[in-house]
């Protein structure tokens, strides 16, 4: 698998489950964007740019499924999350030499639990998430954790 080396051009998302409905929504020439999954509570993407590029869409919808992965992921770890777990995802559109790649940067945000625990719950988030799997092997994924 080939690394970027020169990046293009990036989008970025940042996913949580919102269980506040007075939290700070999007400005000007920004807008909310409420995803949802089958049997799980609505994400929402708050101050999303309103003409997002197409990393930024990918970076989006693969947010949505792994932070729902993810608190699956964590119950069959039977871990109990903090309600401000989030994450956030940076798709890179890049070239090495004359070739084009995407790569992905992920920041997992998890306060208060042990970082080994969720990096755990991270790589069978990883092991489950559709989106993961999709491009498994075929892009360099790259998590970082974040626990304070």
């Amino acid at each position: 698998m080939e690394k970027i080396e020169k990046v293009l051009a990036s989008g970025n998302s940042h996913a949580t489950v919102n269980r506040d409905p007075n939290a700070q929504r999007g400005e000007f020439g920004v807008y909310d964007l409420k995803l949802t999954a089958p049997g799980v509570e609505s994400l929402e993407f708050i101050a999303t740019e309103p003409h997002p590029r197409a990393e930024q869409l990918f970076a989006g919808a693969w947010s949505a499924c792994y932070t729902t992965v993810f608190g699956i992921a964590a119950q069959l770890k039977k871990v109990t999350l903090p309600s401000d777990y989030s994450v956030d995802i940076q798709i890179n559109i890049g070239q090495t030499g004359a070739a084009w790649f995407l790569g992905a940067e992920f920041t997992v945000r998890v306060p208060g639990l042990e970082t080994e625990v969720v990096e755990a719950i991270a790589h069978l988030a990883h092991q489950i998430c559709p989106y993961s799997k999709s491009v498994r092997g075929n892009i360099e994924v790259s998590t970082n954790i974040v626990t304070v």
